[in-house]
């Protein structure tokens, strides 16, 4: 007597069942229980609708908008260790945010209306979060901290409920996830009830606790590790997500540097500085999407292993590069407002601080995904750490100058290797 195996598959989870010949076929059991919802919310495989952006996810990045330039202005407005300490958790806090979204949003179809509105749900809580983002640090930390753990929590327990009757592998690890996501909730909600001297430390534990999760595997005792590394996951969606929040952050720079051009009367510092502000956004957009978007989008399609491309280039690194515009554009801002002003280590950190995190997160992109060491980017780091050693005998428009002409030096030398080397635009896609 033989025995004949079969695959199934359900909901992303295949597996084989094994019948004889003289029994007849069972129907497969269930993956993952009884509880959850039962309508089918996962993303249609094998399609176009598998990797498509959907305008409610674009809906949604339109809070980063408003909240990236509440960023923007504690930082310029904060210039102090402790400011810049404070300004980094917060850009790292809306990125996990808006990270996880991104990777729910993957699985989930957000074409389907009970996805839509919990979307559309978040989005509500994202705002509520982003208008309390200035005086996180002050009046309004409760609520920056309830809206952070209601978006957090809220959409894991949506996603576990979605997925428990159709994958689950995927079940197992959104349990996992939201274990550790309730621990941090602890140190977010207990950092914002207690005296303010307390607050920093106590979100720096929680954010600490949710960025090491992932790299852990979301470990948990009894339940162990999530194979993130083979994670099922939509590359190219993963790809155009991460590409479009570096437009929205780049469009934010240059958002703030508008508002600062306008607030001043005309004159031939302002138009200079405007202008600089503006060949930096070029340089930017020109090292991530002439050829390092394509590059990422390409490695991560082909990947074996989407997960870890998604974990390392397009979570962990992309934060860096984000960050990196964030100071770039709080630098343009000191460039308007103090063109002439004598040099002060803060501004001096920021106005190469911000060139240099988005060099070295392009860097890092480009190893991970690319296993490539550009010289280039090496040497664009090295000019700007030279240009921050003798920034003090410059003024800030004069040193903005000079780390927008490393930006556009490293942007264009890049492109001019690539060109002689004869890969084309459309080779390089």
């Amino acid at each position: 007597m033989h025995s004949a195996g079969k695959l199934h598959h359900n909901g992303g989870v295949t597996r084989s069942t094994t019948t004889s010949p003289s029994e007849p076929a069972r129907p497969p059991a269930s993956p993952a229980g009884r509880f959850g919802i039962r309508r089918n919310l996962l993303r249609p495989e094998d399609s176009e609708a598998a990797d498509r952006v959907t305008y409610v996810e674009l809906f949604f990045d339109l809070i980063f908008v408003f909240a990236l330039t509440q960023l923007s202005r504690y930082l310029y407005e904060n210039q102090s260790w402790e400011g810049a300490l404070e300004s980094a958790m917060l850009v790292l806090a809306l990125w996990w945010v808006w990270v996880y979204t991104t990777w729910v949003t993957n699985w989930l179809d957000p074409a389907k209306l009970p996805v839509r509105g919990v979307v559309l749900g978040l989005a509500l809580v994202g705002f509520v979060g982003s208008v309390s983002i200035y005086e996180s640090f002050g009046d309004r930390g409760l609520v920056f901290a309830l809206a952070y753990t209601v978006l957090q929590l809220g959409r894991t327990v949506f996603m576990l409920l979605a997925v428990a009757r159709h994958d689950a592998e995927l079940r197992r690890t959104f349990v996992r996830i939201l274990a550790w996501l309730a621990l941090a909730s602890v140190f977010w909600i207990v950092g914002a009830l207690l005296p303010l001297q307390y607050r920093l430390p106590l979100w720096l534990i929680a954010l600490a606790i949710e960025y090491l999760s992932a790299g852990v595997g979301f470990r948990v005792p009894g339940l162990g590790a999530s194979g993130i590394d083979h994670w099922d996951l939509s590359g190219p969606h993963i790809a155009e997500r991460s590409a479009l929040f570096v437009l929205i952050a780049l469009g934010e720079s240059l958002l703030v540097t508008g508002f600062a051009f306008v607030d001043k009367e005309s004159s031939a510092e302002s138009i200079l500085g405007m202008l600089l502000a503006f060949g930096a956004a070029v340089a930017m957009w020109w090292l991530y999407f002439d050829h390092g978007e394509r590059a990422g989008a390409k490695a991560i399609a082909a990947a074996a292993d989407p997960g870890r491309i998604a974990r390392l280039a397009y979570t962990y690194v992309h934060a860096v590069i984000i960050a990196g515009i964030v100071l770039t554009s709080v630098a343009d801002k000191e460039v308007l407002s103090h063109p002439h002003a004598a040099m002060t280590l803060s501004t001096a950190v920021v106005l190469v601080g911000g060139p240099l995190l988005y060099l070295v997160g392009m860097l890092l992109f480009r190893l991970v995904v690319a296993r490539e060491l550009l010289v280039s980017y090496l040497v664009g780091a090295g000019a700007l750490l030279l240009a921050f050693a003798v920034a003090f005998g410059l003024t800030p428009l004069v040193l903005g100058a000079v780390t927008t002409g490393v930006l556009v030096v490293v942007a264009g030398w890049e492109t001019v290797v690539r060109v002689r080397a004869g890969t084309d635009d459309k080779k390089a896609g």
